[in-house]
């Protein structure tokens, strides 16, 4: 059985589909103050959640799922973290301060006997949970909604990220690999570029993990059209796209962006339930 989180609708069903398990169905609900309720009609002894949590209120309603699962007498539940909110809160950054991903995983693990995350900012956040947890890689995914490219070079935000552009590049099947270098001037200067390739005539495929608010994005794809990039795009796994970020990309000129479903976006081009169904 798989069980949808109610900003996750489209995912889970595309889930059901490619595991041929039954859709639960589900309700959410409000009281008056504000309060959420769900519930869910449970059926057999397994389920599985599907619930990102962007929100705050998401998380709430992921630990009442889980809940009320249990109370439906469900033995064994899986949850299914296509986006992990506060992944990245994972440390303290100051003294006082939160590890915030170690409180969510703690919290998730009280009512889940195995969790699964796509393309955590972090996988070391899988360390924080208390049960069996896994990391699914839904980036190949990215490749499929890119048409025929011209000497296609498939860039990072940074060295870091580069595992990432070679796993689009990989999926798509031709293509060069580079990643972005950083140079900082002053508190609020930073100049970007690609670190070796030259990108004059190529179609440059950006690709990252999230874009939240699109700012270092847009200004990559400024710099690439500005060294007469043919076409660029923007690809990623979670497309957070916060307050104008789209518009932000637009303006720099991006071609298109693609995202997955792990966040449902009308940039979410691909379904990430294919390689959730592998690991399942």
């Amino acid at each position: 059985m798989i069980v949808a989180g109610s900003a996750t609708q489209g995912l889970a069903a595309e889930l059901a589909a490619e595991t041929g398990r039954p859709l639960a169905r589900v309700s959410y609900d409000r009281f008056p103050d504000g309060e959420r309720k769900v519930q869910v009609a449970a059926e057999g002894d397994r389920a599985t959640i599907v619930a990102s949590t962007v929100s705050d209120g998401d998380w709430v309603e992921l630990l009442q799922l889980q809940d009320a699962l249990t109370e439906s007498g469900v033995e064994t539940v899986t949850t299914v973290l296509p986006y992990m909110g506060y992944a990245r809160q994972d440390k303290a950054f100051e003294e006082g301060d939160p590890v915030s991903a170690r409180a969510m995983a703690r919290a998730i693990s009280t009512g889940s006997d195995r969790v699964l995350t796509v393309n955590p900012h972090e996988a070391a956040v899988c360390e924080f949970f208390d049960v069996p947890t896994e990391t699914v890689d839904a980036a190949g995914r990215l490749a499929a909604p890119l048409s025929e490219l011209s000497d296609p070079l498939f860039l990072s935000p940074d060295a870091g990220a580069i595992s990432l552009a070679e796993t689009v590049r990989d999926a798509y099947g031709a293509g060069a690999v580079d990643h972005f270098e950083k140079t900082r001037h002053s508190g609020t200067e930073v100049e970007i570029e690609p670190s070796e390739a030259a990108v004059d005539g190529r179609d440059v495929v950006l690709v990252d993990d999230i874009i939240a608010t699109g700012s270092t994005m847009s200004q990559s794809v400024a710099v690439l059209n500005e060294r007469d990039a043919a076409r660029v795009f923007v690809s990623c796994v979670h497309p957070l796209l916060v307050r104008n970020a789209q518009l932000k990309l637009a303006r720099a000129g991006v071609e298109a962006i693609y995202g997955t479903d792990t966040i449902e976006r009308g940039v979410s081009e691909v379904s990430a339930a294919p390689a959730i169904a592998d690991a399942l």
